[in-house]
């Protein structure tokens, strides 16, 4: 049965909603999957219908009965405060499409200097070219923000935890700042989910995830989506419109899919990545950490409070090592492939350095770093692989 056929439908679970949302099984003859619906034609039934552009539908681009299910379903996981979501053919396409809903020429942004590299390279060059100035800030500043803000900032982009090395923002703090000064907030919300972070509930605006990650949880499609409060949601939506962006309907279908196995699919790369986690920081060959969830971790408070979850994705400081030592385990392991993105059934691992393109905060961790994604293998396989790794990593030495 779905919420269609009830007239008072009583409160769900996220777990429930995840199931039962975005689901009209009358509409859809039955089947409990909606149909994929490759279209870009829409047949009006009367001149005056066509002129007065009457009718659920109007052009494939702008929405088909698959792309409405999925967006329904995400709104549904975003809560109340969600006035709409948009969907792009890539993450990286929803932070650019949400940062040109939102910015001009002349304006100013902040960005956490944790931030997605890519988001980095779009400020820096899209938009520099289009006369948008960007501010980069500790990941750790809080309300000490409003010491960079200028009569033109416009909006504040964050990401928590940040990319690669996990700082963890206080996002509430941040937006308390920001919107008393008439700026807007966006969280690139990948890490977590709506499912583990409720952003738009802790003062964000905007929230964009690479749905290429854990929405999709399979490594076989690029999806972004971009969910906004009813402040920010015509902004997004006449840009999306206006630029034309839209995502293929085998993709929304997938990431259907995706969303209907996701809280037990993140529930497992909880447990798997907690537990990796606290294996590793007792390896003499590794310094340090970077989860928010362990105890150990300076931005766990911050987690704590705001979040419900982690996923399985976290980085290490291995004690000093020459890389081709730290080379020599990366070869060595099987069970982690060597591959950037992250968010499916798979364990990955990269070696990464934030130096060369951090600019407000220094980043020297004290010895090569990794980032690894536990996916959905036995644990005790995983330690069994990464022992492999090791052994190899100090033969090297």
């Amino acid at each position: 049965m779905d919420s269609s056929q009830d007239a008072s439908p009583v409160p769900q679970h996220l777990e429930t909603r995840l199931v039962t949302a975005g689901r009209d099984t009358r509409a859809q003859k039955g089947f409990v999957n909606p149909p994929v619906v490759h279209g870009s034609t829409v047949l009006y039934p009367s001149a005056g219908d066509l002129h007065a552009h009457r009718g659920e539908f109007q052009y494939g681009r702008h929405g088909t009965p698959t792309t409405r299910a999925l967006q329904d379903m995400l709104m549904a996981l975003e809560g109340p405060q969600c006035a709409g979501v948009g969907i792009a053919p890539s993450g990286l396409a929803a932070i650019t499409t949400t940062l040109l809903s939102v910015l001009k020429a002349g304006d100013h942004l902040l960005v956490c200097d944790n931030v997605y590299r890519p988001s980095r390279n779009f400020c820096n060059g899209l938009l520099a070219r289009y006369g948008v100035a960007t501010t980069y800030f500790d990941p750790l500043i809080g309300s000490g923000i409003a010491a960079l803000f200028k009569p033109n900032t416009r909006a504040v982009l964050v990401e928590a935890p940040g990319s690669q090395s996990f700082e963890m923002p206080d996002i509430r703090a941040i937006a308390e700042v920001a919107h008393a000064r008439g700026a807007l907030v966006i969280d690139d919300n990948t890490w977590a989910t709506p499912l583990y972070h409720r952003s738009l509930e802790q003062g964000v605006d905007i929230s964009i995830q690479a749905a290429t990650k854990y929405i999709g949880g399979h490594s076989d499609i690029m999806f972004g989506t971009i969910s906004a409060n009813a402040k920010a949601w015509p902004l997004v939506a006449e840009t999306i419109r206006l630029l034309g962006v839209c995502a293929g309907p085998d993709d929304v279908f997938l990431a259907l899919r995706g969303l209907r196995t996701l809280a037990v699919r993140l529930a497992q790369h909880h447990r798997s990545g907690l537990e990796m986690a606290r294996w590793l920081a007792a390896r003499p060959e590794v310094q340090r950490v970077l989860h928010p969830g362990l105890e150990s971790d300076p931005g766990h408070a911050i987690w704590k409070r705001d979040f419900t979850g982690a996923s399985g994705l976290f980085s290490i400081v291995l004690e000093p090592a020459p890389q081709q030592a730290v080379d020599a385990l990366l070869d060595t392991v099987r069970l982690f492939g060597m591959g950037y993105s992250w968010g499916g059934f798979e364990s990955l691992v990269i070696s990464f350095d934030c130096d060369g393109y951090r600019t407000a905060t220094k980043w020297a961790p004290g010895g090569p770093t990794l980032r690894l994604h536990i996916g959905l293998e036995n644990v005790d396989d995983l330690k069994a692989d990464l022992e492999r790794g090791f052994a190899a990593l100090r033969a090297a030495l």
